[in-house]
């Protein structure tokens, strides 16, 4: 499934007289200056019958999301369970859940049963729920064998103890080289196929381990903002009867979006990259303040607003549960 995107630019003069009121802790307004002009790019992806490649980069960047290797570098950091696919000796297929840990260059280090002889060609599928809207998943096609040396055996198991806290026997330790990756958005989507060595080179998104902490609260505690969010940044035909945040990285977030008409995703970036948890809220709480602005009228909305929509197959037109 090839996507494709459609981009706009957000060139907006926040006004410095008037500030939202804020009454919360973790999310809080900045003083915006008044000569300070914010460039917010954004797009929504929708779906063509086409396969995409990992080749496609442009793709990526110009929808403001990390590229499918990040994305399946990201999976497999935050994950520690998933299914491995081999052949049996008689020819049958044969899937089994297993624990991994990977690597500085994201090879699955597997801990299996001596009962268990997996063919030499396998595959590793891992998924990663997000906040129990989108479930992203990837799998892994590549050879699984007993690692060569010492030294090698060595950073495994140095892996396994970061990743468990325990020891492993050495006996059991398989590493799975990685040939390519298909990465998938949710279910019942087509996917993208990740060369080796894209997979490898690339790196795991900065706000990992925070973009869930992070979202939970923002949807407990911030709907108002993502509402706004939908009015404002968003072109809508249609009335919005309930907005959740589904996840956040470093280039921007996606929202769950339920009306009468449907279900869709949209993606909204940040006005540039962030690489930690600070730069993440303080990007939020500048978009909220944005928001606002131009939703009381304080700030003209002089930019083009988000127009195509990414329908969520398979989902229910009621609100999220």
């Amino acid at each position: 499934m090839k996507l494709q995107t459609q981009s706009f630019a957000l060139n907006l003069l926040p006004s410095p007289k008037f500030f939202k009121p804020i009454d919360r802790r973790e999310f809080t307004s900045p003083n915006l200056a008044p000569s300070r002009r914010i460039s917010l790019r954004c797009s929504v992806s929708t779906a063509s019958s086409t396969p995409l490649t990992a080749t496609d980069h442009q793709l990526s960047a110009s929808s403001h999301k990390p590229f499918p290797a990040e994305v399946s570098r990201s999976i497999m950091e935050l994950s520690s369970v998933g299914t491995l696919s081999t052949l049996t000796h008689d020819g049958w297929p044969l899937g089994v859940g297993v624990r991994f840990a990977v690597d500085g260059d994201g090879t699955p280090v597997l801990c299996l049963s001596r009962a268990l002889s997996p063919d030499k060609r396998s595959a590793l599928h891992v998924q990663l729920e997000q906040c129990g809207l989108r479930t992203p998943q990837c799998t892994i096609q590549g050879s699984i064998a007993r690692p060569g040396d010492d030294h090698v055996v060595k950073r495994l198991t140095a892996a396994w103890r970061k990743k468990f806290g325990e020891e492993v026997e050495e006996d059991s330790l398989y590493v799975v080289a990685v040939d390519r990756v298909l990465q998938m958005e949710d279910f019942m989507e087509d996917g993208v196929w990740v060369a080796s060595a894209d997979y490898k080179n690339a790196s795991p998104d900065p706000l990992r381990d925070v973009a869930e902490d992070i979202v939970n609260q923002i949807n407990a505690n911030n709907m108002e903002d993502i509402f706004r969010f939908c009015n404002v940044y968003v072109d809508l035909d249609f009335v919005v009867s309930e907005t959740k945040m589904i996840w956040m990285d470093r280039l921007g977030f996606d929202l769950r979006v339920w009306s009468p008409r449907g279900v869709y995703d949209v993606r909204i970036p940040f006005p540039m990259e962030v690489t930690d948890e600070k730069g993440a809220k303080s990007s939020f709480n500048g978009m909220s303040q944005l928001a606002w602005e131009v939703e009381k009228s304080y700030c003209p909305a002089d930019f083009n607003k988000v127009k195509l929509l990414k329908p969520v197959v398979g989902s229910s037109h009621k609100g999220g549960q």
